[in-house]
């Protein structure tokens, strides 16, 4: 039996086991899936092969640690800097990125999106960006402090602190943040994301399950809103489709991950 994680802090609410445990037992697939609760992330590359996995997820804070854990990094994490997956190939730790094209994923029913302003600036932040940077949409992104913000500048994104955050009108916000996870937090001062929402068409947190304050105050102001299901379901099945090494199509991994989101 093949042995599969997902790493984070926290990590007790994630539904990722669910999703992969499920998918093997629908494809008949020999593997399991659970939850790793790291809290150092200099400790990722050493507990992944203490614990003799075949894969894992990376969930925040740990994103950047596992790009940097890495022996190889392929595709989208490469530009990003950032992982969210990890393979193990003949003892050599491979690292991808499925949150961008999962957020896409995730996004389309919102139709064309020109303008986007993303609060935050970890490893989700970078990825998203990067994407939208791709797909030619203007990126802003806000950040509680400036230390964050250079990643950001040096690749010529819009970037600002809760100080001085203009006015601005955006097609979409999304919070990559975990304020809202596990309190009542928002990733902004309201005042100033009552502004900026009031100007939007539309609003998505990474968060999922729940509906945030971030998203409960999108709600108040009759915001079309999204919480991170679909981004999670869309990266899930990227990701699967790596851990079963790409022995099943994308539609036969997502109809029983899909299903999950009904338990």
């Amino acid at each position: 039996m093949r042995l599969f994680a997902i790493f984070g802090d926290p990590v007790a609410h994630s539904r990722s086991p669910l999703m992969h445990n499920h998918v093997f037992r629908s494809l008949d697939y020999d593997a399991c899936y659970t939850r790793v609760h790291l809290k150092d992330g200099a400790r990722l590359k050493e507990t992944f092969y203490k614990l003799g996995l075949s894969g894992a997820n990376v969930t925040v804070p740990h994103k950047e640690a596992a790009f940097e854990a890495c022996d190889e990094i392929r595709g989208f994490a490469k530009k990003v800097g950032v992982v969210n997956t990890l393979i193990d190939e003949d003892g050599k730790l491979i690292g991808y990125n499925t949150d961008a094209d999962g957020f896409m994923f995730a996004i389309e029913p919102f139709g064309e999106i020109k303008h986007v302003l993303i609060i935050g600036a970890g490893g989700t932040a970078k990825a998203l960006a990067s994407r939208f940077q791709e797909d030619g949409i203007d990126t802003t992104v806000l950040n509680r402090s400036e230390n964050r913000l250079s990643y950001f500048k040096e690749r010529s994104f819009q970037t600002h602190t809760w100080e001085n955050m203009p006015e601005q009108a955006f097609d979409l916000i999304v919070n990559t943040t975990s304020a809202g996870l596990e309190s009542d937090e928002l990733p902004a001062p309201e005042t100033l994301l009552r502004t900026l929402l009031q100007k939007c068409h539309f609003a998505a947190d990474a968060i999922y399950g729940k509906v945030t304050p971030f998203l409960r105050l999108a709600s108040e102001l009759d915001l079309a809103y999204k919480d991170g299901s679909d981004m999670l379901l869309g990266q899930g099945v990227l990701a699967n489709e790596l851990f079963t090494q790409q022995n099943y199509s994308r539609e036969a991994i997502k109809g029983p991950m899909q299903k999950t989101f009904e338990f």
